[in-house]
């Protein structure tokens, strides 16, 4: 039996590139006078997509017009499909075509000559796709009834020319134990590409330690990727690792790298809300997947579709789930089933509820048993799920922290690409939730996380990526001020899933706007999220401790210690690297919160962290209570310290600070 044959010329191309694009489609029967042809670019009509033609003949470039064999040229009409940015284009047949007959779509420079076919032509999609599917629809009756499956073409889209070269480098390392490096060589789309301008390119790898005996020199590989295995560290200390590019002489950067004399600690970066730009987390999981383990470099990815079934099918949480269990490798990849939750305004805001193990119910807020957030703790215990206040200053949304628990709410999101909920603008956001016109929305201050802290709300801070689904979605394609994506560090034991949560429960995380900030902070050899009272550490009515380190991307511009939501210490670094030490030696009692629920007064801790580049980091806080001593005890004797300078004081890695320096006072 004779089949229709759909073919496209040129039939592959380069991510972004300019040109005509041809798609004949060659019947197997005759297609009478009044035949409808419907073609679906199936494009979400974003910038990265391919680039939406007009149906104007007059136009003179990125325009889409049919072709009969007979070289009559036939206009598009465009149908507007409901919650759909682009339209598929239709055409309708003059006059009969008959079998082995061909009809072609053209998108590009209506002028036939080579030169306006690439300079007016439609810029293709800008990410890399193995055949890249276009959809043809026909009606040969003409009365609108299309069939259900349609003939389809497809075009490879490959990498452009290379632009950088990304060295993806572990943040922790340890002195003497090895490590690898992945570099991904890539266009100006972060599309993977082995299409170098010079055939003969070396890539030269070094350090800024390396010796000078052991300089790699590299070519770029076909896949466009390369793996360097068994590296590693002699000495303690800040390291970033270079690759020159021998023939433009262009040098690129690693993150920087950290390593320690001694460490059991790892640090693994990803998200736990957002989606990737490129691919739809909720219909297009597993290539969102992909993309965030092996383009993104991600150590760490949660699910975060709405639970409401217009935005999640029981059909598609399925698929979800189960590709959550197929990603999730330890060493490698951790995957976690969320889910995102939205309750009552000002009292229960919005939720990412995280789970910590597989194959888990969606909560429909419109089941009874799931109505209230209440209803669901009940349902669960501790360590079981996560439940992240997100967005809590976004007015309309917000979360008062009034009804907080400290049992499955151990981190707060305290940044995402819609803004900082740190505090208002007025108080120093310098990313605060803004809308340039009417329509948007605006920060209100019942939802900051600086007041619930000062309510001794205790949590850690994570923060979230790219959103653009239910209510984000007005937000992706209107006033609302758009924000660099964030990012979530997580310090574990282990690369598993079980440690992660562990380590979320324990507040041993931070937040970035994106970029991979290393910061440490601990008070008296305790690391951020912790809690402790002067019963435990007596010296800490005297004396608080604090010590930490800073590893930018870029140059510092301020790190700020925060105590009680007022920044107690700045400093100014004059590089992108800062060790610190600072005591705080105003007596505790005369700087202390009142709990107001019967609980001991508090002062917190945090470090914020601003590069001149503008991005921002931030550690989840540390917390001591105050315990009076008891009556007829004695006081811990007062030792008298130099006021510190503002000047950095350089100090030994964290882990080897294990006391206060004025913790011990045995009773004599």
């Amino acid at each position: 039996m004779r089949r229709s044959i759909c073919y496209c010329d040129p039939n592959q191309a380069l991510a972004g590139e300019t040109n005509t694009w041809k798609f004949t489609y060659t019947t197997s029967v005759s297609l009478p006078k009044g035949t409808r042809l419907k073609f679906d670019l199936l494009s979400a009509g974003r910038d990265i997509d391919w680039e939406t033609p007009s149906v104007n003949l007059k136009n003179t470039r990125n325009v889409i017009f049919g072709k009969l064999d007979n070289g009559k040229i036939l206009q598009a009409k465009e149908i507007e499909l409901p919650e759909r940015f682009i339209p598929q284009y239709e055409f309708i047949l003059p006059s009969g075509i008959e079998a082995g007959g061909n009809f072609t779509i053209i998108i590009g420079s209506p002028k036939d000559n080579e030169t306006a076919k690439r300079k007016q032509g439609t810029r293709a999609q800008c990410n890399a796709q193995r055949r890249r599917a276009f959809n043809l629809f026909i009606d040969s009756t003409g009365k609108g009834h299309y069939t259900e499956e349609p003939e389809v073409f497809s075009i490879d889209i490959r990498g452009n020319v290379l632009k950088t070269i990304r060295i993806l480098t572990p943040s922790f390392v340890t002195r003497n134990k090895r490590f690898d490096v992945i570099v991904r060589f890539e266009d100006e789309f972060s599309n993977l590409t082995n299409n170098a301008k010079d055939d003969e390119t070396l890539i030269e790898l070094t350090h800024n330690h390396l010796r000078e005996n052991l300089s790699w020199k590299l070519f770029i590989p076909e896949t466009g990727f390369i793996n360097l295995p068994n590296l590693y560290f002699n000495e303690p200390g800040i390291y970033t690792i270079q690759l020159l590019n021998t023939k433009t002489k262009e040098i690129f950067y690693s993150s920087p790298i950290k390593c320690f004399a001694e460490n059991n600690k790892h640090l693994f970066w990803g998200l736990l809300h957002g989606e990737s730009e490129r691919y739809d987390s909720t219909e297009n999981i597993e290539s969102c997947m992909r993309h965030c383990r092996d383009e993104k470099a991600f150590n760490f990815f949660g699910t975060s579709s709405f639970e409401s079934p217009e935005e999640t099918s029981n059909e598609t949480w399925k698929v979800i789930t189960q590709n959550v269990i197929e990603f999730d490798e330890a060493d490698r990849y951790t995957t976690f089933l969320g889910f995102q939750w939205v309750g009552e305004r000002g009292e229960e805001g919005i939720r990412q509820i995280v789970y910590t193990k597989d194959s888990k119910q969606l909560l429909r807020k419109k089941e009874v048993k799931n109505s209230t957030l209440k209803k669901i703790y009940k349902s669960f215990s501790p360590k079981e799920i996560i439940s992240i206040p997100s967005f809590t200053m976004g007015k309309g949304y917000e979360f008062n922290f009034k009804e907080w628990d400290p049992d499955f709410e151990r981190v707060v999101e305290i940044y995402n690409a819609w803004g900082s909920s740190e505090c208002t603008k007025k108080e120093g956001n310098l990313r605060p939730i803004h809308a340039h016109g009417k329509a948007g929305v605006s920060e209100n201050a019942e939802g900051s996380i600086q007041k619930a802290l000062q309510s001794n709300c205790r949590f850690g801070f994570v923060a979230g990526g790219l959103d653009d689904r239910d209510l984000y979605a007005d937000f992706y394609a209107g006033d609302q001020e758009q924000y660099s994506p964030g990012l979530t560090a997580i310090i574990a034991s282990e690369h598993s899933r079980s440690a992660l949560a562990d380590a979320l429960y324990n507040r041993s995380c931070y937040a970035t706007t994106g970029e991979r900030i290393i910061v440490g902070l601990s008070l008296a050899g305790l690391p951020m999220g912790s809690e402790t009272t002067t019963a435990a550490k007596h010296g800490l009515l005297i004396n608080r401790h604090l010590a930490g380190y800073v590893v930018g991307t870029n140059k510092l511009k301020r790190v700020e210690i925060i105590r009680n939501g007022k920044v107690l210490q700045t400093f100014t670094p004059e590089g992108n690297s800062f060790d610190f030490t600072y005591d705080d030696m105003v007596p505790l009692q005369k700087v202390t919160i009142d709990a107001k629920d019967k609980k001991p007064p508090f002062v917190y801790y945090y470090l914020r962290v601003i590069q001149e580049d503008g991005h921002t980091a931030w550690t989840s806080p540390i917390w001591v209570d105050y315990i009076p001593p008891a009556p007829g005890s004695k006081k811990p004797v007062k030792v008298v310290a130099k006021p510190v300078k503002k000047a950095p004081i350089i100090v030994a890695d964290e882990e080897e600070e294990d006391e206060d320096d004025f913790e011990d006072y045995d009773d004599e």
